[in-house]
């Protein structure tokens, strides 16, 4: 191919890239500003020395541009010490982004998730959604790192995702859209033109199935699957039939804000960038200056002050009604505790009052999570795990965040994927 030819394809592919950090462009009102300095100094606010090292809170501060240098310092300097040995493929690719975001070496990381990569596979055609999650993020880290080695790896991905039946889930769909853009937009010049006719037909899949969980607020999915749904809508080469209103979004997540649903520090870290304009295409493109001073920025408004709650009766069941795991049961116990505690305070009251009701719990980036009620455990070779319900609605927030109201009715229910 003629070397003009080249040269221009590569300047058309370049202003095509710059073109998709800036479409779907929406904005923060300037009396909407406390509001998330509010929620982005809570997030920093949950680094600790004795913490988990939420790699989704780096990428999520540095990205935004971080209000505490202190926790910002303390969990990079966590997640370079942290063993790499037990990570999933996930969390090794956002290990590798918050660490490129912080404009460090993130090391060995990046030749381990490649060749992790190189002999994954779906564990069936119609595997679990949500399965192709990590991988997602795989791709977009290994893209982000040599987007020429990941060609092949992004390729049979693609062709993966085509091939999968499983219904669709908005979280997996937008990093999948996030990272198969960023192949989209490095496919090296010169390679065939089969890689661009591929991505982008996988791209139109995904960003289709996001637009369809639009709903009449402008929330996608839920509020928690929103922020990573809006990354993806702005930056995506692929527009969906169904036309998108950041602005109407945007605003609509500062009203969820103001009214307190996001107080989980990874619920805080999926949407921030979106509040900042950034994606998580920005990561490589992070300015680190360590000798700038970041002053801490505290809540605009005041917290507020602590009240007599009034004790709340909380009706709570676990159940179990798998066949061929041992010990059946469906129990309910009422359960009265401080109103304005949270579901987990409700869970350490009902085990308080009979051993039938033993829980344990395992630290996730999304925080507690319940692994096991009554020694009934989740695994993941069964896929099998605790669901909890309000009525007959599943929680869409953890048992440390969820506030149970007088004579709701929640169930564990022990349920298979």
């Amino acid at each position: 191919m003629p070397g003009f030819v080249l040269q221009l394809l590569s300047l058309l592919w370049a202003a095509a890239e710059m073109n998709t950090q800036i479409r779907s462009s929406c904005f923060v009102p300037s009396a909407q500003q406390p509001a998330v300095h509010s929620i982005q100094a809570l997030m920093e606010s949950s680094v600790t020395s004795s913490g988990f090292p939420n790699p989704s809170v780096l990428i999520a501060m540095n990205l935004a541009g971080a209000l505490s240098l202190e926790a910002q310092t303390l969990l990079t300097a966590k997640l370079i010490a942290s063993d790499t040995n037990d990570l999933t493929l996930g969390q090794l690719a956002l290990s590798i982004m918050a660490l490129t975001s912080s404009c460090r070496d993130p090391g060995n990381r990046v030749s381990l998730l490649q060749r992790q990569m190189e002999t994954w596979a779906p564990s069936s055609p119609n595997a679990e959604a949500s399965s192709f999650y990590g991988p997602s993020l795989a791709v977009l880290a290994l893209c982000q790192k040599n987007p020429a080695a990941a060609l092949p790896i992004a390729a049979r991905f693609a062709k993966s995702l085509l091939a999968n039946t499983s219904p669709f889930n908005v979280d997996t769909g937008a990093i999948a859209t996030l990272a198969l853009t960023c192949m989209y937009n490095k496919i090296p010049i010169g390679s065939e033109e089969g890689y661009r006719a591929l991505f982008g037909q996988v791209l139109k899949s995904t960003v289709e199935d996001i637009s369809l969980r639009i709903n009449d607020r402008g929330i996608i999915g839920d509020i928690y699957s929103t922020g990573l749904a809006m990354q993806a809508l702005s930056v995506t080469p692929v527009q969906p039939n169904k036309a998108w209103d950041c602005q109407k979004t945007m605003d609509t997540m500062l009203t969820e804000i103001k009214e307190g649903k996001f107080h989980n520090p990874m619920s805080i870290a999926q949407i921030l960038p979106s509040l900042k304009g950034k994606t998580y295409l920005d990561v490589p493109h992070v300015i680190c200056s360590p000798d700038h001073e970041v002053q801490p920025t505290l809540p605009s408004h005041p917290s507020p002050g602590p009240t007599s709650a009034s004790n709340i009766t909380v009706m709570y069941t676990i159940n179990n009604q798998l066949r061929g795991v041992e010990l059946l049961f469906n129990v309910t116990m009422d359960v009265s505790v401080k109103g304005g505690l949270a579901l987990l305070v409700v869970l350490e009251e009902a085990q308080r009052k009979s051993p039938m009701f033993k829980f344990e719990t395992t630290m996730t980036s999304w925080g507690l999570v319940v692994s096991s009620i009554n020694n009934i455990a989740e695994n993941v070779n069964h896929k099998t795990y605790w669901q909890f319900l309000s009525g007959r609605a599943p929680l869409k927030e953890g048992v440390a965040d969820y506030i149970p109201f007088n004579q709701e009715h929640i169930t564990a229910n022990f349920t298979q994927y």
